[in-house]
């Protein structure tokens, strides 16, 4: 990424200040603005998020914040309530207070003497959540946001669930969290009640695992927050990105196509990152394209943006099954809206181990039963459900996959197949268990037969007609299901074969039903569609390129201690264990400016034994140090999920230390219902 040293604007930054909330709370806040603001006020845009300003994301910000400072912006980037220097506690994701300090904290920024009164929200992941929620709250100086890695359905298109289906992210991500809430504020900005600030959080943060776990379906809980309940609440234009190896690209087309303000849909190649580090690449000017964002909805230049495609994707070329790549080949596409005109629904019949072309007619009597119940080993080499990049955490070569699976394989292609879009598949089922869960794959076939996922999609199937209210499954009877895949932009080449294939588990990917379950699918009624979009058809319109990335210089910061990342799947032929470990280790980074140390490691297994879903089991342990002189704090979590035929079983342990003195101890053992799950 090039390094821009010269910007429109100088830059004033204060590293620290506080901004109180309407309950008296104080949060922490960093603050980048042009020193030309004091005369000439700008627009202010907010960054909100958990994840500590003052080391964990200061580079990062380092490179964002002070680059759109320098294009006439006053940035703000704030520490959640209860994270990094903010006073209190934070002990869920998305409440309703963290929503109202939003709303706080936008109206303080617009009565800066320094500020026009005109806001903006950003962010990634929990940054792209909260701007979307609170912009349908509509606070008076919003003007526009723009959001990356979100969702607008909590409960079925996030981190928790998919299609009724248990995520082990769920687990990964709740670990993640009991790490990040029980890090201390740093006294060098506090004060001397740090400590009596960190043990409040280590006390009451709580584990949230136990609060997610109880909320299995979709209800209100899940509801709070997910804008996709009234679509016309959201009042303010919106810039909405993801990438195809990121769990939150469906969100995209959503927002295009239900949204009722000004609009804008870019979705590229990349995982869980901005998309000016955006990995697998290209890597694109990301920070460039915000500030034309601003530009158009924040000081009303009238630039272009919205003279441009509604939606623009990477369309993606085949690749052989890698888990990981510095870049995807393809190209750049535009669509003019969404759902797209040029998109043309495509079923392919399901026969015996076929894809049926459209134009094939079928067989008499052409209603066979196949049957499948897969070993629980299916899923070791899924990836994550959403791709960081490190370690490497894509989907790999699916042909073991498929050996547990139900196939259905075109003939090879003879031109081109293109699709954008999220193909659906329909199937006629039965089932010889009350609670049992689908995973549905597509495939790129190479003629070496080497098979790279392309998509995927789960259903649990108690949720096939609704996922607040869930019903078993009836021996003996057939059920008409859609499994809706997850949305991609994909071409399969000549002479490729394009595969569907099913399997009753994706472990550890998706937690497994409490039974094994034998599932019956009939090919009559059962049919892969797919969104082809047609390249003749396509009107491809000329497209402005995008910069190369670039960013303001970051932060200086030493690698002290190196880290180790390690993605690895054993199997013990003796008491056939199969096992899934994932080593993600930070090392030490020193941040040199506030000679701070800090050390992150995670590790997480998932095991079972044989066919056996009652002895799947996941647990994760995290390290989070800092240290600077003679200050140094250390907290280690463990969380352990298992299971019974009924319920889930928690525990968790939360152990915080001064030097080796351990100051606090706290532990769970939690027994939470299954329901239908």
């Amino acid at each position: 990424m090039r390094e821009a040293t010269s910007l429109p604007y100088d830059v004033r930054q204060e590293e620290h200040l506080w901004i109180p909330v309407s309950d008296g709370t104080r949060l922490a806040a960093r603050l980048w603005r042009p020193v030309t603001s004091d005369e000439q006020p700008v627009p202010a845009v907010l960054e909100f998020i958990p994840y500590r300003k003052r080391d964990l994301t200061a580079v990062r910000d380092s490179v964002h914040h002070p680059y759109l400072a320098g294009h006439g912006y006053a940035c703000a980037r704030v520490d959640l309530r209860g994270t990094g220097e903010s006073e209190g506690v934070l002990t869920d994701e998305y409440l309703e207070q963290e929503l109202r300090d939003a709303e706080d904290i936008l109206a303080w920024l617009a009565g800066q003497p320094w500020c026009d009164g005109h806001t903006g929200m950003m962010g990634i992941s929990w940054g792209g959540f909260n701007a979307l929620q609170v912009a349908a709250r509509r606070p008076p100086s919003l003007r526009a946001i723009a959001i990356a890695s979100f969702t607008d359905d909590r409960y079925a298109d996030d981190i928790h669930h998919m299609g009724g289906c248990l995520l082990s992210d769920n687990l990964s991500w709740a670990s993640t969290m009991f790490a990040a809430t029980s890090c201390p504020p740093d006294p060098a900005l506090v004060g001397e009640g740090w400590r009596d600030t960190w043990l409040r959080r280590l006390r009451e943060s709580g584990l949230w695992l136990r609060t997610w776990l109880a909320h299995q379906r979709r209800d209100a809980y899940w509801k709070h927050g997910s804008v996709c309940e009234n679509y016309q609440d959201v009042g303010c234009p919106v810039f909405a990105v993801s990438g195809w190896a990121d769990g939150y690209s469906n969100a995209v087309f959503r927002l295009m196509e239900h949204l009722d303000v000004d609009r804008k849909g870019l979705i590229g190649p990349w995982s869980h990152k901005y998309p000016h580090q955006g990995e697998p690449g290209p890597a694109i000017g990301y920070l460039q394209e915000l500030v034309r964002w601003w530009d158009r909805w924040l000081k009303k230049t009238e630039n272009g943006v919205m003279d441009e495609p509604m939606l623009r994707v990477w369309m993606q070329e085949s690749v052989p099954p890698s888990t990981a790549y510095e870049e995807r080949p393809g190209r750049w596409v535009g669509e003019p809206s969404w759902p797209s005109p040029h998109i043309r629904p495509t079923e392919l019949a399901l026969a015996p181990h076929r894809l049926r072309r459209p134009d094939e007619p079928a067989p008499a009597g052409d209603d066979t039963e196949l049957t499948i119940e897969s070993p629980l080993s299916v899923g070791q080499f899924a990836g994550k459900w959403c791709s960081y990049s490190a370690p490497p955490d894509l989907p790999y070569d699916q042909r073991e996959e498929d050996g547990g699976s139900l196939v259905f394989e075109t003939d090879a292609l003879t031109e081109p197949c293109e699709i954008l879009g999220a193909p659906t598949v329909r199937l006629e089922l039965g089932a010889s268990e009350r609670v049992a869960m689908i995973a549905a794959r597509l495939s790129d076939v190479a003629a070496d037969g080497k098979a790279t996922r392309v998509t995927y999609g789960l259903l649990n199937l108690t949720h096939r007609d609704s996922h607040e209210h869930p019903e078993p499954l009836e021996s003996g009877r057939r059920y008409l299901v859609d499994v809706q895949l997850n949305g991609v932009a994909q071409v399969f080449p000549p002479g490729h074969r394009i595969r569907l294939s099913l399997s009753t588990s994706y472990w550890p990917l998706a937690w497994p039903p409490p039974r094994p379950a034998r599932l019956s699918v009939f090919t009559g009624a059962s049919r892969l569609v797919l969104p082809v979009r047609p390249m003749a058809e396509s009107d491809e319109v000329s497209l402005r390129p995008f910069d190369e990335p670039e960013g303001a210089p970051p932060l200086s910061t030493t690698q002290v201690q190196p880290g180790r990342q390690e993605w690895r799947v054993s199997r013990d032929l003796v008491n056939y264990e199969s096992t899934l470990e994932v080593v993600a280790d930070n090392g030490t980074v020193r941040f040199d400016d506030i000679d701070l140390e800090v050390t992150r490691n995670e590790r997480q297994c998932y095991s079972s034994l044989a066919d056996d879903p009652l002895s799947a089991r996941g647990e994760v342990e995290s390290t989070r140090r800092f240290r600077r002189g003679d200050w140094d704090v250390r907290t280690v979590t463990r969380t352990v999920l298992s299971c019974s035929a009924d319920a889930f079983l928690l525990h968790a342990q939360l152990d915080a230390y001064e030097g080796e003195r351990r100051v606090h101890s706290a532990n769970w053992d939690e027994t939470i219902p299954r329901d239908l799950l």
